[in-house]
C-alpha cells in the first residue's frame, strides 16, 4: 500500500507538471511537514481536530514564530484528548536551503517533548515540480531514554484551482502507515489575513481504519 500510494503521488505530480498558475497557499500541509519557515513578522495560528470512528479524538494548537527573519523559526505545540493537555512540544527549525520562493526548501526542526522528556528531529524537504505541484518529503526520529521510533512519509500537492489544492500524503511511524487524501482551501482577507481550512480522511494500511481530520490556520502580519 505504501509503495503504490507512492506511485500515485509521482503520477499526480507528472500529470500537472505543466500547468501555469502558481500555489498562493504553502506551508499548510498536515501529516507531513513542509520545509518553509514563517517570513519576518508574519505569525501563524494552527488548529487540528482528528476523529476516530469509536469517538476518541485527539486535537492540537500550533503558533509558528519567525525569529527575527525567515533563518530561524520557534513555535509551540499543545495537544488536547478530551480531558487535559497531554504533552507540550518546543519547536526550533532552522531554514537550511531556500524558502517559499525557491524550488528545493530544506528546513531540519529539533523538538523537546516535555511529558516523555524526548527529543525529536525532523527534517522536511519540498520540491516544486511546476508552478501548480509541491511535493514534500520528511524522515525523523523520537529518542527518549526508554525507547526510539522512526518517521517518514512524503505527499504531493497540487492546486486544482490556485486557492483549492488537493492533496495526498502518505506518513509511517513504527509500523503504522496512513495514507490521507485531502483538499484545502485560502480565503485572503482584506490582504492582511490568510485563513486557511482543510479536511481529510486517513486511513491506517494494516487495521484500515479511518478518521476525520479537520485543520484550519490563520497567518497574519504584526510589528
Amino acid at each position: 500500500m505504501l509503495r503504490l500510494s507512492l506511485i500515485l503521488i509521482t503520477i499526480l505530480s507528472s500529470a500537472a507538471l505543466f500547468a501555469a498558475e502558481p500555489l498562493p497557499i504553502q506551508d499548510n500541509s498536515f501529516l507531513i511537514e513542509e520545509a518553509y519557515n514563517q517570513e519576518a513578522h508574519v505569525v501563524q495560528h494552527i488548529f487540528t481536530y482528528q476523529r476516530a470512528r469509536d469517538g476518541s479524538f485527539a486535537s492540537t494548537f500550533t503558533q509558528e514564530w519567525p525569529v527575527t527573519g525567515i533563518r530561524h523559526q520557534f513555535s509551540y505545540t499543545l495537544p488536547y484528548t478530551g480531558r487535559h493537555v497531554n504533552d507540550v512540544a518546543i519547536n526550533y527549525r532552522y531554514q537550511l536551503l531556500g524558502d517559499g520562493d525557491s524550488r528545493l526548501a530544506l528546513a531540519p526542526r529539533l523538538s523537546y517533548l516535555g511529558r516523555d522528556r524526548a527529543l525529536q528531529v525532523n527534517v522536511p524537504l519540498s520540491v516544486v515540480f511546476s508552478p501548480r505541484v509541491v511535493t514534500h518529503w520528511n524522515a525523523g526520529a523520537t529518542i527518549s531514554r526508554d525507547a526510539h521510533s522512526w518517521s517518514g512519509g512524503g505527499s504531493v500537492i497540487v492546486a486544482a484551482l490556485p486557492k483549492v489544492h488537493a492533496m495526498l500524503e502518505v506518513f509511517r511511524q513504527d509500523r503504522t502507515t496512513l495514507v490521507s487524501p485531502g483538499i484545502r482551501w485560502a480565503h485572503d482577507v482584506a490582504h492582511h489575513l490568510q485563513i486557511v481550512p482543510g479536511v481529510a480522511m486517513p486511513v491506517d494500511t494494516r487495521t484500515h481504519e479511518r478518521s476525520l481530520y479537520l485543520y484550519v490556520s490563520f497567518e497574519h502580519p504584526y510589528e
